[in-house]
């Protein structure tokens, strides 16, 4: 600060001094909105005890006016944390405002500027504020502002507490050096020496459950490329290596954790640890037994650890490998019953003694679903002296068969209405107390307009704080996500039964209402209007219906909403329509709700429907009766289109290196003739996106219950990019969307294959959900599915490996028919790729194994070239298995 600054800012505190002093203190409100800390100390340097607490009762109440939910972040928090402990009187009045998770403090810069503050006003709770604050951590605590608390308790000499949260935030700033300093952040490793929380939270790294999943971040060291994996374990086993930590407690600690489970994920940072930490002969002897168990039942990356060090140890009792043995041959995992069978193909060759009865062990690999697994086993034992097929050992030949699948349940009835404001309250609690992902909403909406049509006042008084305790993803509508419709949803519930500024409230409804609509059809445009083109027309609907809701939702005469379903995959029952309309009476329907209505009726035409409400004798009836007549919405027409990248911008373009080459989508147009009143049979693939936001996007489903092939349609993209972008919980629209009805088409076809090649476990489950639902409601057009995923295969947009698994355990469930169909249907385009993908012998394996079991004969152009093949590689010695299924069937 050069000599005119400091003399400036010397005046300007002397002047705010003297307005503190006075009784002003709007300047210490705009000093923290202006994130002025230092300044906010220094006004309230020497200020009297009396007059900090004139201040800190005005501050509470300026903070009362704006909304609990206001954000403030790393300046403004600070400032404000600054001005709380400057002023108010009680450790527990400060944390009240304090412990906000909105409020969010600059970490060890917020705690020391508070430490001063403290110091110099003389007060003696601010350890009693800090543990206030720990005690106040959850799961929607950031972690600047864990920085802060940690900051504020190591300053103070504060025990903190070990409870799952809090060891979670310390790994998370463990993870992510400040960031609010310049220059390159100081090495992992450095940090971990110096960090005074290390001691009390390396043992809760071991016990609180997911955590290993938080442990596998890398560390960005040259440069932000240059980046080194698993950085935390490998810095943990090189303190141990130095003496900083005890390696006992790492070996015992990961151990531990490994056998006592946990998801696959989470428990490797504990494997990568073993692995670094290199376990001595005489560590591993010392927990041989643990090991033992981890080989037979842990994770394979787990398993595959434990098998190595078990086979370096030189007096491990064979009758134990043999009893481990028993159940790793028949595990799922090939490489690792691979390596177990060579394991004792080696002790049969040490022990000649015991060969024989090494050998009836490797013969229980004889039952592996793995064929190539089987014929291995079956040669070693043979080679040791046992013979596979003596005592039923060997696979028994079955009958062929087709798929055993149960037939799917009827829909479900959708959950009774709500009628009772507690309940109502309840099920808003849910909704705004997690993050916001697309929580079915029709039950919410339909018992707000019931309730606020009898008892306004009770919901507007039950919903209201509740609504401001909503969890922080619902504060505004994230701009980032075009889907979001957390904004309109939060004001939606505030606006009901309220009587404050009710006309300026309708006011502003109805010009968001009347933005949407176009009125004016003279022209063939969508009714729906369209802003932007990553916001699908059935999307737009639901914005418009809510749009709807909030401008009329205090008028009376409407008991709950004509759109409420009647069954739990969303359809509406049309007959309860008519009645509903009925109840009406002389009341209005609200267009956007009828709208969404019609669109949940079945499509089939019905007369004598349609006969009973045209006897209403009101427009909303003849609308309905029209809509019955001609069966509704009809069913588009579909094309696949490929969309590929866009350009790079620029250098740098961090978005561009996200995206996949192509991906292939469907686009969607009306049948010739019809008018698309609404725009939801008119559809132009989405362009790529870096970031493919899929909460919202589970709705799709409850709007068009009839239309499968649409909303199919409109989800490629989310489902997609969890195969193409690896992605997470894109597929989970899937299932819900086979409840559904209509044909799919390919676009149903095309979102199966994507989803079946998800990179992530939780996606590929969803898709194989829906896939065997389908499948066994006779729904699934195996062969158009099959075709789709060999295409993508081909076009290497998918991994094959990925839909090994999901294939395989689809046959394993009931289904080896419609698999048989899909593999027959992919592998044409699979097998004329120039290279082989990955894992087309595994492919050919399961084609050959589903071929056997329904003895069902489907030709496999390619097949003879790649069999007539010479030599002995596996991609030569399946495609020969396949051909003489095939022969055989």
């Amino acid at each position: 600060m050069t000599h005119a600054e400091q003399t400036l800012f010397m005046k300007s505190t002397a002047r705010r001094q003297r307005e503190l002093a006075a009784g002003g203190t709007s300047d210490l409100f705009d000093l923290i909105q202006k994130s002025a800390a230092s300044q906010i100390t220094a006004a309230l340097a020497g200020l009297p005890e009396q007059r900090r607490r004139e201040i800190g009762d005005d501050l509470t109440t300026w903070l009362t006016q704006r909304h609990r939910n206001t954000w403030w972040p790393v300046g403004s928090g600070t400032a404000l944390a600054v001005a709380v402990v400057g002023c108010l009187p009680t450790a527990a009045q400060a944390a009240k405002i304090l412990g906000r998770n909105s409020v969010n403090p600059h970490g060890q810069r917020a705690a020391t500027l508070v430490a001063q503050a403290a110091e110099e006003r003389g007060i003696t709770w601010l350890g009693d504020l800090a543990h206030r604050l720990a005690t106040k951590v959850n799961q929607q605590t950031l972690t600047e502002r864990w920085r802060f608390i940690a900051a504020l308790l190591h300053l103070t000499h504060t025990t903190a507490p070990t409870n799952d949260r809090f060891v979670e935030l310390w790994l998370d700033s463990v993870a992510m050096p400040d960031r609010q300093h310049r220059g390159r952040p100081t090495p992992l490793i450095d940090r971990l020496r110096d960090d005074p929380y290390l001691t009390a939270m390396l043992p809760r790294l071991f016990e609180v459950d997911g955590l290993g999943t938080r442990m596998m971040f890398d560390e960005a060291t040259a440069t932000w490329d240059d980046r080194q994996p698993h950085a935390l374990p490998t810095a943990l086993a090189q303190l141990a290596t130095e003496g900083t930590i005890a390696r006992a407690t790492l070996i015992d600690g990961s151990i531990g954790r490994l056998l006592r489970g946990d998801r696959a994920a989470a428990l490797r940072a504990f494997t990568v640890l073993l692995t670094e930490l290199k376990p001595t002969t005489a560590e591993v002897a010392a927990h041989a037994t643990d090991y033992l168990r981890l080989l037979a039942d842990a994770p394979a990356p787990t398993a595959t650890m434990a098998q190595k060090a078990l086979r370096d140890l030189p007096d491990l009792e064979i009758d134990t490998v043999l009893d481990t043995s028993r159940d790793v041959l028949l595990r799922p995992d090939k490489a690792l019953v691979k390596a177990q069978l060579t394991w004792l193909d080696r002790l049969a060759r040490q022990h000649r003694d015991r060969s024989a009865e090494i050998a009836e062990v490797i013969a229980v690999a004889a039952k592996h679903p793995a064929v190539e697994l089987r014929d291995r086993a079956h040669t070693l034992a043979t080679r040791h002296g046992h013979d596979p097929t003596a005592g039923g050992t060997d696979r028994a030949t079955a009958q062929p068969r087709g798929d055993d699948l149960p037939p799917p349940p009827p829909p479900a009835p959708a959950p009774t209405p709500i009628t009772d404001v507690d309940e109502l309250v309840e099920e808003v609690a849910a909704l705004l107390g997690t993050p916001s992902q697309g929580t079915p909403l029709d039950r919410i909406l339909d018992g707000l307009v019931r309730l606020t049509t009898t008892d306004s006042t009770r919901v507007h008084a039950a919903l209201t704080p509740v609504i401001e305790r909503r969890h922080w993803s619902w504060g505004n509508e994230h701009r980032y996500d075009p889907l979001c419709l957390c904004e309109v949803v939060v004001d939606v519930l505030t606006t009901a039964g309220t009587t404050d500024q009710q006309a300026r409230r309708r006011n502003r409804w109805e010009t968001l209402l009347a933005a949407v609509r176009r009125t004016d059809r003279t022209t063939p445009q969508p009714e729906l209007l369209a802003t932007n083109p990553r916001v699908p027309a059935p999307h737009r609907l639901l914005r418009a219906r809510l749009l709807e809701i909030g401008a009329h939702i205090n008028e009376p005469g409407h008991s709950g909403l004509l759109a409420a379903p009647t069954s739990a995959n969303g359809m509406l029952d049309p007959l309860t329509l008519v009645e509903r309309l009925a109840a009406l009476g002389d009341h209005t329907p609200w267009h956007w709700d009828l709208t969404q209505a019609l669109l949940r009726l079945p499509t089939d035409a019905d007369e004598a429907l349609a006969s009973k409400a045209a006897a209403l004798g009101t427009p909303a009836g003849e609308r309905l009766a029209t809509w019955l007549r001609c069966g509704g919405l009809p069913q588009p027409v579909m094309r696949t289109t490929t969309v590929t990248k866009r350009s790079r911008k620029g250098g740098y373009d961090w978005e561009h290196d996200q995206l996949p080459p192509e991906r292939i989508l469907v686009e969607l147009r009306p049948p010739d003739g019809y008018d698309d009143r609404y725009g939801l049979l008119t559809a132009d693939p989405a362009p790529l996106a870096a970031d493919e936001h899929s909460g919202w996007a589970h709705q799709l489903p409850s709007i068009l219950p009839g239309h499968r092939g649409v909303v199919a349609a409109y989800a490629l993209p989310i489902v997609a990019a969890t195969a193409d972008m690896d992605q997470r919980d894109g597929t989970a629209i899937l299932p819900p969307l086979a409840e559904t009805t209509g044909p799919g088409g390919v676009a149903l076809d095309l979102a199966l294959a994507y989803g079946l090649g998800a990179r992530h476990g939780a996606d590929r489950v969803s898709a194989l959900d829906a896939l065997l639902g389908l499948a066994g409601a006779g729904q699934l057009d195996a062969t158009g599915t099959g075709e789709q995923l060999g295409r993508l295969i081909a076009g290497q947009l998918v991994k094959l490996t990925r839909a090994l698994e999901p294939l395989r355990d689809a046959a394993l469930a009931g289904a080896p028919l419609t698999v048989w169909r899909m593999t027959a249907a992919a592998l044409p385009a699979i097998l004329a790729t120039p290279t082989p993908p990955r894992g087309l012998p595994d492919l050919l394996s399961l084609a050959a194994e589903t071929a056997s079991t329904t003895g069902v004969r489907i030709d496999v152009p390619g097949l003879d070239d790649i069999a007539a093949r010479g030599g002995t590689s596996r991609l030569v010695t399946e495609a020969r298995r396949l051909r003489r299924a095939l022969d055989t069937a």
